[in-house]
């Protein structure tokens, strides 16, 4: 469906929450934790100048979000966790389908500041430049991936383009406290000093699913300096372990991709806070 710019911003931003709230319409099903979900979709492209045959930019979006059940505080922050997680600077007070609504909107009038560039090149050129340089593509959704024993693990996925020769993809994961709707971090999940080892284990790990001898063999098939692979913070929880994430460029090459390395908890115990937020599951 193509976004007809010439309506006023005020029309444009009616109309898309509109789309949204009637695709949420009855999709809200109770899960464990006592929290239900919903979810919404947006299917978006623009073109320059709205000529189809111009170079545009595309947007999908699968949102999934809890769902507020009678006023309650704590899935009011659950949600607002979720909205700011997947659309970034939004405003958290705003509701999924208005910080929808904000985020296409900027993500078109960001592309749309490409329009005078592409303009002033047919022009000194005479014919249209290549297209791919002048076409953005964006596909981004989230997943709830465990929703067990008053943690709530979800990832967000990002795929986008914005010109040239490949695209970008990103892993972001997230672990909240049902009790409190906040975030946990690797600070409060294991205890003092835990970095040294932690790193060791995220190595061994990765050499193991390279099927290679050692750790400085990675570096010759596209992983950076191995002493640089420390955790980041990126990772979710289940009932069998945690696992992280390593993004593009970020301890490899492009080629290498992102790399996910699950850690199982009788492998971790040892550096676990026993108190900590993922005692009762590790420990059990």
């Amino acid at each position: 469906m193509k976004l007809v710019l010439l309506l006023l911003r005020s029309a444009l931003l009616c109309n898309i929450i509109l789309q949204l709230v009637c695709c949420n319409a009855g999709s809200g099903q109770p899960a464990k934790n006592g929290i239900a979900f919903d979810s919404l979709s947006v299917d978006k492209s623009y073109y320059i100048n709205d000529i189809e045959t111009n170079p545009g930019c595309s947007l999908q979006i699968r949102f999934v979000y809890p769902v507020v059940v009678e006023n309650n505080e704590i899935q009011k922050k659950l949600q607002q966790q979720f909205i700011v997680s997947f659309f970034n600077d939004v405003d958290r007070t705003l509701s999924p389908a208005e910080a929808a609504a904000w985020y296409v909107e900027n993500y078109i009038n960001v592309f749309k500041s490409e329009e005078k560039e592409y303009q002033a090149e047919v022009e000194n050129l005479g014919v249209h430049p290549d297209e791919v340089w002048f076409t953005y593509e964006l596909i981004k959704s989230n997943e709830v991936v465990y929703n067990q024993d008053g943690l709530l693990s979800f990832v967000v996925q990002t795929s986008s383009y914005t010109g040239g020769a490949h695209g970008a993809h990103s892993v972001e994961n997230y672990v909240l406290d049902v009790k409190t709707g906040q975030y946990i971090s690797e600070n409060e999940i294991f205890v003092d000093k835990y970095k040294e080892e932690l790193s060791h284990l995220l190595v061994d790990e990765i050499v193991r699913m390279n099927e290679v001898k050692d750790a400085r063999d990675l570096e010759t098939i596209g992983f950076f300096d191995v002493n640089e692979i420390v955790p980041n913070n990126n990772f979710y929880a289940d009932e069998t372990g945690i696992t992280y994430t390593f993004n593009e460029y970020e301890i490899a090459a492009y080629v290498v991709g992102a790399v996910s390395v699950h850690l199982p908890y009788d492998k971790i115990r040892h550096i676990l806070r026993r108190e900590g937020p993922l005692a009762h599951v590790a420990f059990r």
